[in-house]
């Protein structure tokens, strides 16, 4: 895809990766940048930052009627969606430990979500025959998010379904991207580093911490060659192949860097 002239929405663009998006896309020359965060005083800060043609919404991914919303207030405002960027996420920290509803709160934002924004804007995509979703599933859906059990099954699920989209429609014109960083420069992992989380401190030992431009540079490079899966991390592939390849090694060595993180 290239992105001069075109209509993007990202959801979770009040900071880190969906604002990074935000900032390189209207570098490439979109016509138009629409950022929805429930956070709406934050996602306001953004767009002033990005310019003009940025459009802050607060919106509730979680929410289907907001994401619905959402998409047809963009296709009345701006005749169409080009690119759908399904960015927001939340992590948990924890295990079997973690109640229901945070777990149910994981699935709505990680998964859900990604389910919500798709059913509203495949018809409108479909209908003028072509367009991108660029869903954010993280490392965590191609490996494994070590000490947070419900952003690991839920990102595995988000990575399953983008693989799911593109199988069905890109015969039909739409492309479907998985952006799948490691470690990166967010707020989501300063915070879980300050609360001790185990995923955090794995991620930062493992020394491929990238800054959030640094994934967007990715990110524009994948959708230019409308690639499905998108790694920040090259890494990450050798990783995967390791996975595939050994599971019972690339387990073996996962459990010793936890033993030396926790000793």
């Amino acid at each position: 895809m290239n992105l001069t002239d075109r209509i993007v929405v990202i959801t979770g663009a009040a900071g880190g990766i969906g604002a990074a998006l935000a900032r390189r896309f209207s570098a490439e020359g979109a016509a138009a940048v629409v950022l929805a965060d429930v956070n709406s005083e934050a996602v306001r800060a953004v767009a002033d930052s990005v310019g003009p043609i940025a459009h802050p919404v607060a919106v509730d991914v979680t929410d289907e009627e907001q994401v619905c919303a959402l998409v047809a207030d963009t296709e009345r405002r701006y005749g169409r969606i080009d690119l759908f960027c399904a960015n927001a996420g939340i992590t948990t920290g924890g295990g079997i430990e973690i109640d229901d509803a945070g777990w149910d709160r994981a699935w709505r934002v990680n998964v859900l979500a990604h389910v919500y924004s798709a059913r509203a804007v495949l018809p409108g995509m479909l209908a003028q025959g072509g367009g991108h979703l660029l869903h954010t599933c993280s490392a965590a859906g191609v490996l494994t998010a070590v000490g947070d059990a419900p952003y690991t099954a839920t990102k595995h699920a988000a990575l399953g379904f983008a693989e799911w989209l593109s199988v069905t429609y890109r015969d039909r014109g739409i492309r479907v991207s998985a952006l799948c960083p490691q470690g990166v420069d967010t707020p989501m992992l300063t915070d879980g580093l300050a609360a001790g989380h185990l995923g955090a401190r794995v991620v930062a030992a493992s020394g491929a911490v990238l800054t959030p431009d640094r994934v967007a540079d990715a990110a524009v490079a994948g959708l230019a060659e409308e690639r499905f899966l998108i790694l920040p991390h090259p890494e990450v592939a050798a990783y995967a192949r390791r996975r595939a390849e050994d599971p019972d090694g690339w387990q073996a060595g996962l459990r010793k860097l936890v033993r030396r993180l926790t000793a």
